[in-house]
């Protein structure tokens, strides 16, 4: 094949954020806030926007909300901005408040999926919104992506939509909806947008601004990576590959089974795994271009010829199966979803392209590969810009208060916690971390973290000396990443550490004690807490670290997240065996005690994952039983758009184990019907009585009848309270149960029963002193 290679599709190399020369607007200076009214654009001096963006969550000025991330970034570009946030979208009107904008609107459903922020895991509509003043409920429509675009283009029809955010980044392709029960087409295809961002978008967002700045004609931006389009002509030059091609039994391009360590890969290649990564690594400092491809298939003159052996990654790109046989065809929608994850790594993804419709009315949505991952000197910079730090004044009182009909609870919650770093290797198929912020780790400076918290104890007001939270997806990835940076931009793995940990990753843990120490020893600074969500099975490689950890930065509770106890959901989730949990235990009491220190672990644990049958559950219930926990909330697993896992509650196919139409597919026991997902959400609540009498039914259909007993070796009473469902026991006649002594919260029994209305991921747990006492004594 000779053909001339159409440069316009290729990906560029990335610039770094600072080098950009500022937009000429540059000169009217930094906001205290973003404008979102006319009155506030006149007293800064500006006659119009030149960017306007548009969210469903209340306008925050804070780094942990992307809309203020992204305003800020464009700020520094030297743009004007402004932020339209939780408009009524009833009409095109209230998008008209800050005028037409000069160069593309910016649009997003804000930090949570609207659907997954309207809906509980059963369906049901919520009465609150943390991302709202006063936790109120609707102030966004369903899929509000969606609306959002529609109404900007009846507001102004030529001005570019750029689309970005999770709710679009998670819906690039054909995706299974949880909502309506069917596939639904490309976000792009029906957003009617010019260009969605997918992922942590500053980058691609910094590049796209300036270019249409310099008056570049949106549909001509089509090689900028991170973003996705419909194409408009099909470029000339590059291979386009069958998918089925590429994802098959057998070689393919010298990986020979993308699931496999990348010491394997190249065992069965008959080398090493550097001799594997024989590619340009990544550039990650100075004021160079980054790049993770080979810088000759970029050259702009290359071409395809009849002896290139192997096709250049840089000009293929990968024909997913069309809208119509995915949405048709499960085993087809199975193997697009296991490919689009094969194609989630910067260093060796490559393009991806998706027809919607037939015949004359066909349209390619066309993806480019991910974006480049930040490098610390740019997350420091995305980071030290001028945020307020506070919800905009519009949601205050005339003496500046926030009472409860204007707090947002979101704001409320990371106010005085700081984020350190972005990504997650973890790989676990029912989160959408990695499909949205990559797995590979971005991390900022140490000298950044610190100036931070210096800054949000000096000018926060109500800072009383306790940092809530240093942590991002992951509390304790920060830093971490492969030994060699060949190795990563080869590497095709979904996760690092599973089905064990990776020997290319490193887990020194020292970069981390050393922010924890620093940090709890600044002036003014009482506590520092650790909120977020620990990964157990890699802090036991640094007893150091679990040592700071215990001793130093848990209130009396750590939450961690086994997810289960059984092989069977595990690995479908790809989480570690309930073994590194016992270990990472052994730890924490070890060190706490000699501390003289009284804490707890606090698990989570998810039902009705796919792979889960009732037998798992009810040892999961037998396991916190013997373990002497209770749970306080519990959560279903919520198929949110693109997770693996929601692959196979749609298809009831395992992807992990590769897709076929014969015996060789793994089936996956899928968990749906609200019976079947009620019983698996009550064996984690096992001591509940509202649960007894749909437990009594399932133990005796399950054959385990000896587990209903008033002794302590059985898992529920054959009695049944007062008021409740079912028959009581002649011997409580007029009584209560009694509530069992619990020593890790000084909640009511009252207050443990109830279960709030947006529960967080997993299960909230107890631990009591002793089993429920019997005969109410």
């Amino acid at each position: 094949m000779n053909a001339t290679i159409d440069v316009s599709f290729f990906p560029r190399d990335a610039k770094p954020l600072s080098s950009y020369k500022p937009y000429w607007a540059k000169r009217f200076g930094t906001a205290p806030f973003l404008p979102t009214s006319r009155a506030e654009m006149d007293a800064l001096g500006w006659d119009s926007c030149d960017v306007v963006l548009v969210t469903g969550d209340a306008y925050v000025d804070h780094p942990s909300f992307g809309m203020a991330v992204i305003g800020r970034v464009l700020e520094a570009q030297g743009f004007r901005v402004g932020i339209i946030a939780q408009p009524d979208w009833q009409s095109s009107e209230p998008f008209k408040v800050l005028g037409r904008p000069n160069l593309f609107w910016g649009v997003t459903a804000g930090n949570m999926d609207s659907m997954i922020n309207r809906y509980t895991a059963d369906r049901k509509i919520r009465s609150d919104d943390a991302y709202t003043p006063g936790d109120v409920g609707g102030k966004r429509p369903d899929r509000a992506a969606i609306v959002y675009s529609q109404r900007c283009r009846e507001a102004y029809k030529d001005v570019p939509i750029v689309l970005g955010g999770i709710e679009g980044s998670l819906r690039r392709i054909a995706h299974y909806d949880y909502w309506s029960d069917k596939v639904r087409r490309s976000i792009v295809v029906d957003s009617k947008c010019d260009l969605l961002l997918y992922g942590n978008a500053e980058r691609a967002l910094v590049e796209v601004a300036h270019l249409l700045a310099r008056r570049e004609p949106v549909e001509n931006i089509t090689d900028v990576r991170g973003t996705a389009f419909v194409a408009r002509h099909a470029p000339q030059g590059w291979l386009e590959l069958d998918s089925t091609e590429v994802d098959r039994p057998g070689p393919v391009e010298a990986h020979l089974n993308p699931y496999q360590t990348t010491s394997e890969q190249a065992a069965a290649q008959g080398s090493t795994c550097d001799a594997e990564a024989g590619r340009k690594a990544p550039k990650n400092s100075g004021e160079q271009p980054l790049r993770f491809v080979p810088q000759a298939a970029r050259t702009p003159t290359a071409q395809a010829t009849n002896t290139d052996f192997r096709p250049v990654r840089a000009r293929t790109v990968i024909r997913l199966p069309s809208y119509e046989r995915v949405k048709s065809d499960p085993v087809l929608y199975a193997h697009a979803n296991r490919v689009l994850h094969l194609e989630t790594n910067p260093g060796n993804a490559r393009a991806l392209v998706q027809a919607h419709g037939e015949g004359t009315t066909a349209r390619d949505v066309w993806i480019n590969p991910p974006p480049i991952p930040l490098t610390t000197a740019e997350m420091d910079y995305v980071f030290g810009l001028p945020y307020a730090r506070n919800p905009h004044p519009r949601y205050a009182d005339a003496r500046g208060r926030h009472d409860g009909e204007t707090k947002i609870p979101a704001w409320e919650m990371i106010r005085f916690s700081v984020n350190i770093m972005r990504g997650c290797f973890g790989g676990c198929t029912f989160c959408s971390i990695t499909e949205h912020e990559g797995r590979i780790i971005q991390s900022r400076s140490e000298e950044s973290i610190v100036r931070e918290v210096e800054e949000m104890r000096d000018k926060v007001q109500g800072f009383t000396g306790i940092v809530s939270d240093l942590g991002g997806p992951t509390a304790n990835m920060y830093r971490l990443g492969c030994r060699s940076p060949a190795i990563e931009a080869a590497c095709r793995k979904p996760s690092c550490v599973y089905p064990g940990i990776c020997q290319n990753l490193t887990t020194n843990h020292d970069p981390l004690i050393s922010i924890y120490k620093n940090v709890r020893k600044l002036p003014g600074v009482k506590k520092v807490l650790i909120g977020s969500g620990l990964r157990y099975d890699l802090a036991v490689k640094s007893p150091a670290y679990v040592k700071e950890l215990v001793q130093h930065h848990v209130g009396g509770y750590l939450k961690i997240a086994p997810e289960h106890t059984e092989e069977g959901p595990l690995s479908k989730m790809m989480k570690p065996g309930i073994g590194s949990y016992d270990r990472f235990k052994q730890l924490f009491d070890k060190f706490s005690k000699e501390a003289g220190k009284e804490q707890f672990l606090i698990p989570y644990f998810i039902a009705a994952h796919p792979g889960t049958t009732d037998e798992d559950m009810l040892n999961l219930a037998l396991w916190l039983k013997k373990n002497g926990f209770r749970a306080d909330q519990v959560q279903a697993f919520y198929p949110s758009p693109m997770a693996t896992a929601t692959t196979m509650y749609h298809t009831g196919l395992n992807p992990l184990k590769g897709v076929h139409r014969d015996e060789r597919a793994e089936k996956v026991d899928t968990v749906k019907g609200e019976r079947r997902r009620r019983l698996h959400k009550a064996f984690l609540r096992y001591h509940d009585p509202n649960n007894w009498p749909l437990l009594r039914q399932a133990l005796n259909e399950m054959g385990h009848p000896e587990l209903i007993g008033n002794s302590k070796h059985h898992l529920i009473p054959t009695w049944q309270p007062v008021g409740d469902t079912g028959y009581q026991s002649p011997r409580r006649k007029n009584s209560t149960v009694a509530a069992a002594p619990v020593a890790t919260t000084p909640a009511t029994n009252k207050a443990r029963r109830q279960v709030p209305a947006q529960p967080k991921r997993g299960g909230m747990l107890t631990q009591h002193t002793g089993l429920p006492p019997r005969r109410g004594k």
